[in-house]
């Protein structure tokens, strides 16, 4: 609805920034390498927090949410052990 398109707009940016920044940090070094890791583990969290929204409101089919979210689940999962390697 034309009301959450913004929201959904929000959701397509952040899971690209996800990717973009994941990619610019692996050329990286040092702490400017954590710190785009970082942003995109928060990116995906954004991402996570937005499909819930758009669930809760109806926009979206909250099975198909789900899955996204367990998705960007994973990929928090995998940039956290890059962030914390020895944790």
């Amino acid at each position: 609805p034309a009301p959450l398109t913004s929201l959904a707009d929000q959701v397509v940016r952040s899971a690209s920034s996800v990717a973009a920044d994941l990619s610019e940090g692996h050329d990286r070094s040092g702490r400017d390498r954590l710190h785009h890791w970082r942003i995109a583990y928060a990116s995906a969290k954004e991402v996570e927090t937005h499909l819930r929204l758009l669930a809760g409101a109806g926009a979206v089919d909250s099975g198909r949410a789900r899955s996204a979210v367990g998705l960007f689940d994973q990929v928090r999962a995998m940039t956290w052990r890059l962030l914390h390697p020895r944790a």
